[in-house]
């Protein structure tokens, strides 16, 4: 059945539909796919068979249910299960003896696809060996500096390209089975054997960061499907801004509704701004008839939700002003609604209230809802939506403000996380962590679950340090213009990666255990003499959070956490929450997220690979987490700068080439590939700027005889082409996910990578301070009349003069063609050899395509203006050839003649 379509109001129309279950909750075990208890199962929609669903994912009643054939995703065409030996005998043994079921399942690439891939690998690996042979035995040029540079820069892209290509060549994919979850860990009375979760959000800004992505990020964690009494979520407030509290407040307010609207009508996506976007939403509940009321009454709810966030900028001012009035202490201080002078940054800073110097904040929002379930009343006056057979119980939520002081360097996020760590341990202690930015919301209910069935699998559950989800976003283009979504990266590097140690950490949407942060070492390397706790120094002077560790190992819990307002409690978390807290300890070293670098993320999970641990990539559909990308050309470039800096500076200072024997051989040449490609750039300008020596000189070869050469490079690059399709065959991708990942590379390394190659430079070597990296502003949120308007915006920045010069370079090297053929008079001969000069300048000007359309502004809406301003400029840079000609000459004459004449540049030739 087609999902019912929105009506003219917005409204829904609610229709019932087939259920379309698998097999089992993996979908028939095709990766991407989801359980069907909750409506969902590998993108296609259900309608579950309960009357109501409480908060464990649990339902009342049964009823026959249609099946349809199983429909094979694209993404999962290629794969072929590796485990069926496996799966029989745990289905045989049935988890006798404690024996643990296999909770996902794993697929290699078809040898259809793979034994091609690899030999295309091997036979390109075999011609560039060839072609450096010839170019060593035949050194000719008309510049030998220019030979040298090509030849050193041929050889680091050429061993860039196997670090790169080597990590891809064994491909793995691992499915969860959330049917089998639930079977093992769900009990009959509705409660769950599952493990604790604790949930980490960072937001800094309210400006940067709007607040209303933050907070629909946490009623996505709050109406999640995992146990309620099970999970607790912790707001890192890193301003120590009261906007950010009292908004926490107003959401803990509105989650009230919106979790068992939720619950009991199976909602997806359960972050309300994404759900209330779209306009058609297949109905997967359980009371059809109830819907549309309730649809109606929760939008009406969640625009006035909205509206109360906003006027938090201007209702706290008016309250601190009158409060100030009556004070008449001449302090203008920020007051909360108790009449109590917030702790943390004040609006008009003061002593010890502004940023960078206030007291840490702990408060409980929602405490600890018990593990007894509590139901809803009907639909009454008050209450317009009938929750009589919903749990209605909120997961803990704490909002935390770690103590900041001017003579201590705080580390950023890094900082803020260990100090959550710390903080988590003394409240709930659970056994695991998940990690989000602000911006990023649940989009999969059942995303949390998926990650479990990882780490609890009876094979290597027990060492999995962390499971990394991909990064998706919304309000992207449809056509990805600026390479936000990095496909290649998620759906074929990553792919590559879990077929040897596991996908490095990259920030978001990880699922962590959290001994492994700790530093612990995995259970495979452990001797008889191990200790959890060798040495308590290096974890701080708190006892009880030193004691919480073996907990935290053991996979223990107490049902209740302990009261936070308890004056001793209380004291501690103020304790592991100051900035001296860690001077003398291993924080930020060898314990919790690691400092002093812009990428936190990769270190970190390097570091935890390094220790011996392993991790897991899970893609499931529909997508686990969804976020906002910076859709302005500007803040995507400063975004990469930060990422390529902090690779270059986790490649000098944490060297995979040096870590020791517990990281796979391969996983260290995939960490030394991720950390030192913005090398390349060095190499890769020469090139691109190559064709101003013919603009000035006319004639320049890199290498000759000159038809050799190109036939080395025609092949090599023809393989390098192939190699893609093959890849993106089988990692699922586009032909256009994969040209914006080839643009985003050169405009990369033409505006980015030199100036991280520079900060390592300043830092390193010089002993400097390198490059300060701004904060990635995300995008507001757009407007009705005009989705995209930010990606139209210019932001004028040093970062975008390089890729500027190179395609005035190429144009006007183009254009210099031009003018010399029409006064010089070429042959056919060098009519052809110069076109092969041109195929590499047009080459460059489609690669740099996206970032002359980011540059253009409002205008980039056009996009034939710029093939019409790449006309002119050539037009423009001809005519200055013809004139100069004819200022040397004193006359012009247009003709060809058919000898003479000058070569054109192979600057191509790379």
């Amino acid at each position: 059945m087609a999902p019912p379509q929105a009506p003219a109001d917005g409204g829904v129309v609610v229709a019932g539909g087939t259920a379309v279950p698998s097999e089992n909750g993996a979908g028939d075990h095709h990766g991407g796919s989801v359980d069907n208890s909750n409506g969902v199962v590998g993108g296609r929609t259900t309608v579950p068979s309960s009357v109501a669903a409480n908060g464990n994912g649990k339902q009342h009643g049964t009823r026959e249910r249609k099946k349809k054939p199983a429909v094979v995703s694209p993404m999962d065409k290629y794969w072929t299960p590796i485990d069926d030996k496996e799966a029989a005998e745990a289905v045989e043994d049935g988890g006798e003896d404690g024996r643990r079921p296999l909770l996902f399942r794993t697929y290699r690439v078809k040898g259809i696809l793979l034994h091609p891939y690899r030999l295309l690998t091997l036979l390109r690996l075999i011609a560039i060996i060839l072609f450096f042979i010839w170019r060593i035995r035949h050194p000719y040029a008309d510049g030998m500096w220019l030979w040298w540079i090509s030849m050193v820069g041929d050889f680091w892209f050429g061993v860039t390209w196997l670090l790169n290509q080597v990590a891809k060549l064994n491909p793995i994919k691992r499915v969860p089975d959330l049917s089998l979850l639930r079977q093992q860990f769900d009990l009959p009375d509705g409660n769950s054997n599952l493990p604790r979760l604790d949930v980490f959000i960072n937001t800094v800004d309210p400006i940067n960061e709007p607040m209303i992505y933050t907070m629909n990020s946490i009623l996505s964690i709050l109406a999640v499907d995992y146990p309620i009494d099970r999970t607790a979520t912790y707001l890192s407030d890193d301003g120590g801004s009261i906007i950010h509290y009292e908004g926490l407040l107003e959401t803990a307010n509105f989650a009230k509704l919106w979790v068992p609207f939720c619950r009991k009508h199976s909602i997806e996506p359960r972050a309300p701004q994404s759900y209330f976007a779209v306009k058609s939403h297949p109905y997967t509940g359980n009371v059809p008839d109830e819907f549309a009321d309730d649809h109606r009454h929760m939008s009406k709810e969640y625009d006035e939700f909205k509206v109360h966030l906003d006027a938090l900028f201007t209702k706290i001012p008016e309250r601190s002003d009158a409060y100030n009035a009556e004070a008449k202490e001449g302090v203008k201080a920020t007051w909360m609604a108790d009449g109590t002078q917030w702790p943390g940054t004040w609006f008009d800073p003061a002593e010890n209230h502004k940023k960078g110097q206030h007291a840490g904040i702990v408060k409980v929002m929602l405490n600890h809802p018990g593990d007894e379930p509590r139901f809803g009343g009907p639909a009454s006056a008050e209450t317009p939506l009938d929750f009589s057979a919903v749990d209605v119980r909120l997961p803990m939520l704490v909002y935390i403000s770690r103590e900041k002081n001017p003579s201590y360097d705080h580390q950023k996020k890094a900082g803020a996380m260990n100090v959550q760590l710390r903080v988590s341990a003394l409240l709930t202690n659970a056994p695991f962590i998940i990690n989000f930015d602000g911006d990023h919301y649940v989009n999969n209910s059942q995303a949390f679950r998926a990650a479990m069935c990882f780490m609890l699998d009876r094979r290597d559950g027990d060492n999995t340090a962390f499971v990394q989800f991909p990064q998706r976003f919304d309000d992207v283009d449809p056509t990805d213009r600026y390479c936000n979504h990095n496909r290649v990266f998620f759906d074929a590097t990553l792919l590559g990666l879990n077929g040897i140690q596991g996908p490095s950490y990259v920030g978001t949407g990880c699922m962590f255990r959290r001994i492994a942060v700790y530093g612990i070492d995995p259970p495979r390397w452990r001797t008889d003499a191990f200790k959890l706790v060798d040495n308590p120094n290096k974890f701080g002077n708190s006892m009880p959070f030193i004691n919480s560790i073996p907990s935290a190992a053991n996979q223990e819990w107490s049902m209740t956490s302990p009261p936070a307002h308890e004056e001793s409690v209380m004291e501690e978390l103020n304790n592991v929450m100051k900035s001296a807290y860690e001077d003398g300890t291993e924080f930020g070293k060898e314990i919790g997220w690691v400092y002093n670098i812009a990428t936190e993320d990769v270190v970190t999970g390097f570091r935890v690979h390094r220790t011996g641990w392993r991790s897991m990539y899970c893609r499931i559909e529909p997508d686990a987490f969804r976020g906002t990308a910076p859709i302005n050309l500007t803040e995507r470039l400063y975004q990469i700068l930060r990422w390529s800096g902090g690779s270059l500076e986790m490649f000098f200072s944490h060297c995979p080439l040096l870590a020791g024997h517990r990281l796979n051989f391969m996983q260290r040449i995939a960490y030394t590939n991720m950390t030192a490609y913005p090398i390349s750039s060095v190499f890769l300008v020469f090139y691109l700027l190559f064709p101003i020596i013919w603009i000035f000189r006319g004639e320049f070869y890199i290498q000759k005889p000159f038809p050799t050469y190109v036939l080395y490079l025609v092949i090599i690059i023809a393989m390098t082409e192939l190699i893609g399709m093959v890849e993106i065959k089988w990692a699922g991708l586009t032909l256009l996910d994969w040209i914006r990942n080839e643009q985003f590379y050169i405009i990369g390394a033409t505006a980015v990578y030199p100036l991280a190659t520079l900060h390592i430079v300043l830092k390193l070597v010089l002993r400097g301070n390198g490059v300060s990296f701004k904060l990635t502003a995300k995008q507001a949120t757009s407007t009705v009349n005009e989705k995209y308007a930010e990606m139209y915006v210019v932001q004028w920045a040093p970062l975008l003069i390089p890729t500027i010069v190179v395609i005035a370079v190429n144009v006007g090297a183009i254009g210099a063609a031009i003018g010399k053929a029409i006064v010089e008079g070429w042959s056919l001969l060098q009519m052809a050899d110069a076109s092969l000069g041109l195929v590499f300048n047009a080459w460059i000007l489609l690669l740099i395509y996206p970032f002359a359309l980011g540059i253009m502004g409002r205008w980039s809406k056009r996009p034939y203006i710029l093939f019409i301003l790449f006309m002119i400029g050539f037009a423009v840079v001809a005519a200055v050839v013809v004139a100069i000609h004819a200022a040397r000459t004193g006359s012009v004459r247009f003709h060809f003649r058919h000898s003479g004449g000058a070569s054109f540049p192979t600057s191509w030739g790379f």
